[in-house]
């Protein structure tokens, strides 16, 4: 039974999200999705599942999946992680800990990507070509201008060679702060796995941007956790080119929510490409080879 019940307005996300007591004093994560998004989210609460073995990772666990409201919904139930919302305190901490949360992030996303991908998928090269060919063209069409665009091309074009033959993995598709949390003991929690996919593990490091833009330290710390301080050159260009094609789809992507959300997409999107001297380089500026303070 419920103590009470809160919705939760936080998100991109068309589910409904609801924070739940119990009487017995547990907290859940309610999420609520339309019925015609049954087959999505079965194989979403399954893939997820997939994770429940790994005891250590701090993340929001899955408890119950099914059909509610008289045949016309469907409902995911999860553990609740409580924290805030990391892109508001990593700001606020010391350098040490700004660091330390990265490392953790990274270590995190280095468990999830143990999962390998079911045998079927096609080709990483094959798959993600089609969409690089999909990004470009919407931005074409679109008649959105993007200081730095054609370098941008430029740069994506002679590094899709880097597809071939990369492995492909369990990916939470949206790894940033915005799906972070931070505990009173300074701890890294993993919560929203609506958008989980499967495909090449660095391809999760595309909006880590975000990250930068929060913390450069965390940002660094979180590259450096997920290599354990060994990070190959062949990362950085791979980043770039995910990197560059997210910078490109998000001009696209921004038109359906109005004229704000895409000149803030657009002034974002200049930014990321001005950290990266508008692909004169594969390094971000923001990048921090080292931190040795702790």
């Amino acid at each position: 039974m419920w103590n009470n019940v809160e919705e939760i307005h936080k998100g991109w996300s068309s589910d409904k999200k609801y924070y739940i007591q119990t009487t017995d004093g547990r907290d859940l994560l309610l999420r609520i999705s339309d019925i015609t998004q049954y087959e999505k989210k079965q194989s979403e609460f399954k893939s997820v599942k997939k994770l429940n073995h790994m005891e250590n990772l701090l993340m929001s666990r899955p408890l119950g999946f099914g059909i509610c409201n008289d045949g016309q919904s469907v409902y995911s139930m999860f553990t609740w992680i409580e924290g805030k919302d990391a892109e508001e305190v990593i700001p606020t901490l010391n350098a040490a800990q700004q660091y330390q949360l990265g490392v953790q992030a990274g270590d995190a996303l280095k468990k999830m990507h143990e999962i390998h991908a079911e045998q079927d998928q096609a080709p990483w090269a094959e798959h993600y070509n089609a969409k690089i060919n999909r990004y470009i063209a919407n931005y074409k069409s679109c008649g959105i201008p993007l200081k730095g665009a054609d370098q941008t091309i430029s740069f994506i074009e002679q590094n899709r060679y880097l597809l071939e033959n990369r492995p492909q993995t369990f990916q939470h598709g949206d790894y940033h702060v915005g799906n972070m949390l931070v505990t009173r003991a300074v701890e890294l929690g993993i919560i929203d796995f609506n958008r989980l996919d499967y495909g090449d593990p660095w391809e999760e490091f595309n909006r880590i941007t975000w990250c930068a833009g929060v913390s450069p330290l965390f940002a660094s710390g979180r590259i450096h956790g997920y290599f354990n301080n060994d990070v190959p050159d062949l990362f950085f260009r791979l980043m770039a080119l995910y990197i560059a094609s997210n910078q490109l789809s998000s001009i696209y992507w921004a038109i359906q929510f109005g004229k704000k959300e895409v000149d803030d997409m657009v002034h974002r999107a200049e930014e990321v490409l001005e950290g990266y001297d508008y692909f004169q380089t594969y390094i971000p500026k923001w990048y921090l080879p080292s931190y040795c303070d702790l």
